[in-house]
């Protein structure tokens, strides 16, 4: 009762932070409650069963020993700790991302690491802990004075006695475990109030439990024949392009020569839509990027796949839809994927991943690594090039800096070259080197953009005094934005991002309104170059006349395809629905509802049963 009283409590406090974004009723309010109370319960369930078998199994003289009733002190201390601490931290975890525990958490409790180092540089922790330890021995303090743990201790039952009661508290986490999902919190159309109906420790078992889902188990299908045929009208209309009865290969054919261009593609953590003037984002924090756009190919209607990012890097290198689960870059069985880095590498490029950070977080060298790139990572910096850090990797400007190095290698060798670059500054700490903007470091997410803005402009500057300049096609992209919670299902502003491709001496400046997303990007960089090759890339170039516009967005489970002012959304429980976009920009999406989703069955389950099934059957692959 008392962990059920502290998530209340917390529950209470959420919903205050985020009462703007509610949208409430009396018996929205009785919901949330009670059926957070219920998830609060079956999590601190699962919690109780070590302590429920050691006191089953004690033996009944030992039962009030000294040693088991300290034992007892103890654990009742860490529970009362654990359960604030569990407060605090959802308090953090919600103001950075509006949701309760998910995917993020268990990837911050498997890379600790860098989690422990971002807390340490983000909070004061030290003051934190204090206080969450006083505040639970407070609480301990009062449940002591009650009697209530020594009246439990003076039980004198035998064995057989305690196996009722022990069958009882060990009954609810297996019946939970098999029968209780984060369904039961869907209580309305608006995300927020769902979010509040959970619990935050269920949430974190449950992400644990659903860090993998099969499309096939989940999701709506169809027949096999089917899926692929509308896969394939989906991405080419001219039938005759593909190979193959059974996968996506298909020829891709550019007459004439082929260009041998170099590629920077910077990839920019977090770079929301929304902090862009030329998307109609906040003044003033990207100067340099904003002048850059006018003589850049510039995507105006362009969108990040998921809200992590391993799913943009998994989208740009590999051109594939965010199926359900984990991204692949993550996934055990990634290697030899039909990825752009082979296609350069076969075509003489050197391609490298260049990252400030240390690449196996988030399986990243793994991934490159097997996919056709080299791997330049924090382990690959000299103190004298690493000027600055966090705990995330060296500050943006030295990682450019080695970008301009490894371009000069390259050159000097008489090699095109391919990097995608990764950057770290635009992440909470937010710290950065003093002086260069004129937002304080360490003071919040817009000095980080502003400074991840200015460490372009000085990359930029430097470049064009290369030789290798005047070659070079420089893409600039976000992985995702900086939020990714809305009041409906994929709100479509939080997948909203830019899109620059500047070179000017190779690309034509002017705007493009073409509805688009992170898996063509590739595709269209390959027809820039005019290559003819081999492709099973989901995306297509966005620039020809033939281009069919649509997005492709999800998160671990939702599935989405944005078309026609049109989002459709695929959910686990094989569910589809719809919604008509009334109106979209980089701050909101306004949703109507329509009809159930069946007018675009066909095309979503196409794209998503399509993808999933070819990646089980390993037809995604480059050498087979």
């Amino acid at each position: 009762w008392l962990f059920i009283g502290i998530s209340a409590i917390t529950r209470t406090v959420l919903l205050v932070k985020s009462i703007d974004m509610l949208e409430l009723s009396f018996i929205e309010i009785l919901k949330i409650y009670f059926i957070g109370a219920f998830y609060d319960f079956v999590g601190i369930s699962y919690l109780a069963v070590p302590f429920v078998l050691y006191l089953f199994f004690l033996p009944k003289k030992f039962f009030n020993h000294s040693f088991n009733r300290y034992l007892t002190y103890i654990f009742t201390y860490v529970i009362i700790f654990g359960a604030v601490f569990l407060a605090f931290s959802e308090w953090f975890f919600w103001d950075e991302f509006s949701v309760r525990f998910n995917f993020i958490a268990v990837d911050y409790i498997v890379y600790t690491k860098e989690v422990i180092g971002n807390i340490m540089e983000s909070y004061p922790m030290g003051t934190l802990i204090t206080i969450i330890s006083l505040i639970s021995a407070f609480i301990f303090y009062m449940i002591y004075k009650t009697g209530y743990i020594d009246n439990f201790l003076r039980n004198q039952s035998i064995l057989k006695e305690r196996f009722k009661p022990a069958l009882v508290f060990l009954i609810i986490p297996v019946i939970s475990f098999a029968g209780v999902t984060q369904e039961f919190a869907k209580i309305s159309k608006n995300q927020y109030d769902n979010e509040l109906a959970k619990s935050g420790l269920y949430s974190l078992f449950a992400a644990f439990r659903n860090n993998t889902l099969d499309y096939d188990k989940f999701y709506i299908t169809d027949k096999e024949d089917n899926v692929i045929e509308n896969l394939k009208k989906e991405i080419d209309s001219n039938s005759s392009a593909f190979l193959n009865s059974n996968d996506v290969t298909r020829e891709i054919v550019n007459p004439g020569m082929e260009k041998d261009y170099n590629v920077v593609m910077i990839v920019v953590e977090s770079l929301s839509g929304k902090f862009i003037k030329s998307l109609g984002g906040r003044e003033n924090l990207t100067p340099n990027l904003d002048s850059l756009i006018p003589q850049s190919l510039f995507f105006n209607n362009f969108y990040a796949t998921g809200t992590r990012t391993v799913r943009g890097m998994e989208a740009i290198t590999l051109s594939v839809p965010p199926t359900p689960g984990r991204s692949i870059v993550k996934r055990p069985d990634n290697h030899n994927m039909y990825s752009s880095g082979f296609i350069f590498k076969n075509r003489g490029y050197e391609t490298k991943f260049i990252y400030g950070g240390h690449g196996y977080f988030d399986n990243m060298n793994e991934f490159f690594s097997n996919n056709g790139f080299s791997i330049v990572d924090r382990t690959d910096f000299s103190d004298k090039e690493d000027t600055f850090h966090t705990i995330w990797g060296v500050c943006d400007e030295d990682l450019l800096n080695r970008t301009i190095k490894e371009a000069d290698s390259s050159y000097k060798a008489h090699k095109p070259f391919m990097s995608f670059v990764m950057t770290t500054s635009n992440h909470r700490p937010y710290d950065y080197p003093n002086g260069r903007i004129d937002i304080p470091s360490h003071s919040g997410r817009d000095g980080a953009v502003k400074y991840t803005d200015y460490a372009i402009g000085d990359f930029i500057k430097k470049a064009k005094e290369k030789p290798w300049f005047k070659n070079t096609i420089f893409v600039i992209v976000a992985d995702h934005c900086s939020t990714s919670a809305g009041k409906r299902d994929l709100p479509l502003d939080k997948y909203h991002i830019p899109l620059i491709m500047y070179a000017p001496d190779i690309i034509k400046p002017r705007v493009v309104s073409k509805l688009a997303s992170q898996i063509d990007i590739m595709p269209t960089i390959f027809d820039m170059l005019n290559w003819s090759y081999k492709s099973k890339f989901y995306g297509n170039d966005i620039l020809k006349p033939s281009f069919q516009e649509r997005a492709l967005v999800g998160t671990y489970q939702k599935l989405g395809l944005y078309k026609n002012d049109k989002l459709t959304v695929l959910s686990p429980g094989q569910k589809i629905k719809s919604y008509k976009v009334l109106e979209q920009d980089v701050f909101n999406t306004k949703y109507q509802d329509t009809a159930t989703g069946e007018e675009s069955k066909n095309e979503i389950v196409g794209y998503y049963q399509g993808a999933s099934s070819l990646h089980k059957k390993r037809l995604d692959r480059y050498d087979e």
